[in-house]
Protein backbone atom coordinates (compact mmCIF):
# COMPACT_ATOMS: atom_id res chain seq x y z
CA UNK A 1 0.00 0.00 0.00
CA UNK A 2 1.22 3.48 -0.78
CA UNK A 3 2.21 5.74 1.73
CA UNK A 4 0.43 8.91 1.90
CA UNK A 5 1.46 12.42 0.99
CA UNK A 6 3.74 14.04 3.82
CA UNK A 7 3.04 17.89 4.13
CA UNK A 8 5.07 20.72 6.17
CA UNK A 9 2.97 23.32 7.05
CA UNK A 10 3.92 26.35 9.03
CA UNK A 11 0.81 28.13 10.46
CA UNK A 12 -1.90 25.67 10.70
CA UNK A 13 -2.85 26.75 14.45
CA UNK A 14 -5.26 29.44 12.68
CA UNK A 15 -7.05 30.97 9.58
CA UNK A 16 -6.04 29.04 6.29
CA UNK A 17 -3.04 27.23 7.91
CA UNK A 18 -5.59 25.26 9.92
CA UNK A 19 -8.09 25.37 7.12
CA UNK A 20 -5.28 23.21 5.32
CA UNK A 21 -4.40 21.29 8.11
CA UNK A 22 -7.86 20.36 8.73
CA UNK A 23 -8.55 19.17 5.11
CA UNK A 24 -5.22 17.16 4.41
CA UNK A 25 -5.39 15.57 8.00
CA UNK A 26 -9.13 14.46 7.02
CA UNK A 27 -8.11 12.81 4.60
CA UNK A 28 -5.38 10.73 6.18
CA UNK A 29 -2.10 12.74 4.96
CA UNK A 30 0.66 13.11 7.05
CA UNK A 31 0.72 15.93 8.70
CA UNK A 32 4.28 17.73 10.03
CA UNK A 33 2.98 20.92 11.74
CA UNK A 34 5.30 24.09 12.35
CA UNK A 35 5.21 25.45 15.90
CA UNK A 36 7.35 28.39 17.63
CA UNK A 37 7.36 26.43 21.02
CA UNK A 38 6.93 23.81 22.60
CA UNK A 39 3.51 24.60 23.97
CA UNK A 40 2.39 25.75 20.57
CA UNK A 41 3.34 22.81 19.46
CA UNK A 42 1.21 20.58 22.38
CA UNK A 43 -1.57 22.34 21.05
CA UNK A 44 -1.11 21.24 17.47
CA UNK A 45 -0.80 18.04 18.06
CA UNK A 46 -3.70 17.49 20.41
CA UNK A 47 -6.03 19.13 17.73
CA UNK A 48 -4.30 17.23 15.00
CA UNK A 49 -3.91 13.48 16.58
CA UNK A 50 -1.54 11.84 15.00
CA UNK A 51 0.32 14.42 13.47
CA UNK A 52 4.03 15.20 13.99
CA UNK A 53 5.54 18.65 15.39
CA UNK A 54 8.55 20.98 14.56
CA UNK A 55 9.56 23.76 16.76
CA UNK A 56 11.81 26.76 15.85
CA UNK A 57 10.87 30.64 16.24
CA UNK A 58 10.08 32.06 12.89
CA UNK A 59 10.67 35.62 14.03
CA UNK A 60 14.62 34.26 14.85
CA UNK A 61 15.39 32.44 11.31
CA UNK A 62 19.62 32.15 12.23
CA UNK A 63 18.76 30.00 15.28
CA UNK A 64 16.00 27.47 13.02
CA UNK A 65 19.32 25.27 12.09
CA UNK A 66 20.21 24.93 15.41
CA UNK A 67 16.74 24.01 16.21
CA UNK A 68 15.94 21.45 13.56
CA UNK A 69 19.51 20.29 14.51
CA UNK A 70 17.69 18.66 18.40
CA UNK A 71 15.10 17.11 17.03
CA UNK A 72 13.64 14.70 14.34
CA UNK A 73 13.14 16.00 10.59
CA UNK A 74 10.69 13.77 8.56
CA UNK A 75 12.81 11.87 5.83
CA UNK A 76 10.41 12.41 3.27
CA UNK A 77 8.31 15.20 2.31
CA UNK A 78 5.69 15.81 -0.41
CA UNK A 79 5.09 19.73 0.00
CA UNK A 80 6.52 22.54 1.72
CA UNK A 81 3.32 25.00 3.03
CA UNK A 82 4.54 28.09 3.99
CA UNK A 83 1.12 29.78 5.36
CA UNK A 84 2.31 31.44 8.61
CA UNK A 85 2.85 35.54 8.87
CA UNK A 86 2.72 38.39 10.78
CA UNK A 87 1.67 42.24 9.81
CA UNK A 88 2.22 45.68 11.60
CA UNK A 89 0.88 48.29 9.81
CA UNK A 90 2.50 52.35 10.10
CA UNK A 91 3.37 55.11 7.72
CA UNK A 92 7.22 54.88 6.77
CA UNK A 93 8.14 57.80 8.94
CA UNK A 94 6.85 55.95 11.94
CA UNK A 95 8.18 52.19 11.58
CA UNK A 96 11.32 51.49 13.52
CA UNK A 97 13.96 49.07 12.76
CA UNK A 98 12.36 46.18 15.13
CA UNK A 99 8.96 46.46 13.17
CA UNK A 100 10.58 45.78 9.95
CA UNK A 101 12.70 43.31 10.93
CA UNK A 102 10.62 41.22 12.72
CA UNK A 103 7.94 41.41 9.33
CA UNK A 104 10.82 40.49 6.90
CA UNK A 105 12.08 37.36 9.30
CA UNK A 106 8.82 35.86 9.41
CA UNK A 107 6.98 36.42 6.19
CA UNK A 108 10.63 36.35 4.11
CA UNK A 109 13.72 35.11 5.52
CA UNK A 110 12.27 32.15 7.94
CA UNK A 111 10.25 30.85 4.72
CA UNK A 112 13.37 30.63 2.78
CA UNK A 113 15.52 28.97 5.20
CA UNK A 114 12.63 26.36 5.91
CA UNK A 115 13.10 25.61 2.13
CA UNK A 116 16.68 25.43 2.09
CA UNK A 117 16.48 23.15 4.97
CA UNK A 118 13.46 20.61 2.94
CA UNK A 119 15.24 20.93 -0.19
CA UNK A 120 16.45 17.65 -0.75
CA UNK A 121 13.59 15.58 0.36
CA UNK A 122 11.50 17.89 -1.56
CA UNK A 123 13.62 17.28 -4.87
CA UNK A 124 13.60 13.25 -3.69
CA UNK A 125 9.86 13.38 -4.14
CA UNK A 126 9.38 15.52 -6.95
CA UNK A 127 7.40 17.84 -4.26
CA UNK A 128 5.58 21.07 -3.80
CA UNK A 129 6.64 24.58 -2.08
CA UNK A 130 3.56 26.89 -1.58
CA UNK A 131 4.06 30.29 -0.57
CA UNK A 132 0.85 31.78 0.43
CA UNK A 133 1.36 35.16 0.16
CA UNK A 134 -1.19 38.31 0.41
CA UNK A 135 -2.62 40.55 -2.52
CA UNK A 136 0.32 43.19 -0.59
CA UNK A 137 3.13 41.26 -2.09
CA UNK A 138 1.37 42.65 -5.79
CA UNK A 139 0.60 45.93 -4.74
CA UNK A 140 1.75 47.89 -1.75
CA UNK A 141 -0.47 50.84 -0.26
CA UNK A 142 -0.10 53.57 2.24
CA UNK A 143 0.98 52.44 6.01
CA UNK A 144 1.28 48.21 4.36
CA UNK A 145 5.18 49.54 3.78
CA UNK A 146 7.28 46.93 5.82
CA UNK A 147 4.96 44.12 5.11
CA UNK A 148 4.40 44.65 1.89
CA UNK A 149 8.12 44.61 1.26
CA UNK A 150 8.68 41.10 2.51
CA UNK A 151 5.49 40.06 0.72
CA UNK A 152 7.19 40.87 -2.74
CA UNK A 153 10.40 39.74 -1.31
CA UNK A 154 8.33 36.37 -1.00
CA UNK A 155 7.16 37.01 -4.91
CA UNK A 156 10.94 37.09 -5.59
CA UNK A 157 12.13 34.16 -3.89
CA UNK A 158 9.43 31.85 -5.05
CA UNK A 159 10.05 32.69 -8.66
CA UNK A 160 13.90 32.58 -8.27
CA UNK A 161 13.01 29.26 -6.51
CA UNK A 162 11.00 27.38 -9.77
CA UNK A 163 13.11 28.51 -12.24
CA UNK A 164 15.66 26.72 -10.56
CA UNK A 165 14.30 23.48 -9.29
CA UNK A 166 11.94 23.31 -12.03
CA UNK A 167 14.52 20.22 -13.34
CA UNK A 168 14.11 18.79 -10.56
CA UNK A 169 10.95 18.19 -10.68
CA UNK A 170 9.52 20.35 -8.00
CA UNK A 171 6.75 22.26 -8.14
CA UNK A 172 6.36 25.91 -6.82
CA UNK A 173 3.00 28.11 -6.35
CA UNK A 174 2.51 31.63 -4.99
CA UNK A 175 -1.04 32.32 -3.66
CA UNK A 176 -2.30 35.69 -3.28
CA UNK A 177 -5.45 35.93 -0.96
CA UNK A 178 -7.19 39.12 -0.37
CA UNK A 179 -8.43 40.05 2.92
CA UNK A 180 -9.08 36.51 4.70
CA UNK A 181 -11.31 36.38 8.12
CA UNK A 182 -8.88 35.31 10.34
CA UNK A 183 -6.99 36.42 13.92
CA UNK A 184 -4.80 38.59 11.54
CA UNK A 185 -7.50 40.27 9.90
CA UNK A 186 -8.73 40.95 13.18
CA UNK A 187 -5.80 42.96 13.83
CA UNK A 188 -5.33 44.82 10.69
CA UNK A 189 -8.67 45.82 11.25
CA UNK A 190 -7.89 46.85 14.93
CA UNK A 191 -4.50 49.20 13.66
CA UNK A 192 -6.73 50.54 10.86
CA UNK A 193 -9.18 51.87 13.77
CA UNK A 194 -12.26 49.87 11.43
CA UNK A 195 -15.02 47.56 13.09
CA UNK A 196 -13.75 43.89 11.81
CA UNK A 197 -17.06 42.35 10.55
CA UNK A 198 -15.39 38.35 9.14
CA UNK A 199 -18.79 38.20 7.15
CA UNK A 200 -16.94 40.89 4.69
CA UNK A 201 -14.42 38.32 3.78
CA UNK A 202 -12.75 35.56 1.95
CA UNK A 203 -13.57 32.12 3.96
CA UNK A 204 -10.15 30.57 4.95
CA UNK A 205 -11.86 27.21 3.87
CA UNK A 206 -12.11 29.11 0.54
CA UNK A 207 -8.43 29.30 0.11
CA UNK A 208 -7.59 26.22 1.51
CA UNK A 209 -9.87 24.65 -1.43
CA UNK A 210 -7.41 26.82 -3.93
CA UNK A 211 -4.51 24.96 -2.47
CA UNK A 212 -5.19 21.96 -2.10
CA UNK A 213 -6.27 22.28 -5.46
CA UNK A 214 -2.93 23.10 -6.68
CA UNK A 215 -1.47 20.42 -4.67
CA UNK A 216 -3.55 17.99 -6.02
CA UNK A 217 -3.10 18.78 -9.86
CA UNK A 218 -1.89 16.16 -12.31
CA UNK A 219 1.94 16.37 -12.71
CA UNK A 220 1.53 17.48 -16.46
CA UNK A 221 0.18 21.02 -15.23
CA UNK A 222 1.70 23.72 -12.64
CA UNK A 223 0.18 26.42 -10.66
CA UNK A 224 2.35 29.23 -11.05
CA UNK A 225 0.78 31.91 -9.34
CA UNK A 226 -3.06 31.68 -8.27
CA UNK A 227 -4.89 35.48 -7.09
CA UNK A 228 -8.24 34.60 -4.55
CA UNK A 229 -10.34 37.79 -4.05
CA UNK A 230 -13.15 38.71 -1.83
CA UNK A 231 -16.43 37.65 -3.64
CA UNK A 232 -18.49 40.07 -2.20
Amino acid sequence: MASMPTHVITGAGSGIGAAVARRLHARGDELVLHARDAGRAKDLAAAFPGAKTLVGDLADPDKLSWAFSHQALPGHVDSLLHIAGVVDLGPVGELTPKAWRHQLNVNLIAPAELTRHFLPQLRLAQGHVVFVNSGAGLNAHADWSAYAASKHGLKALADSLRHEEHAAGVRVTSVYPGRTASPMQAKVHQQEGKEYDASRWIDPESVATTIVMALDLPRDAEVNDLTVRPGR
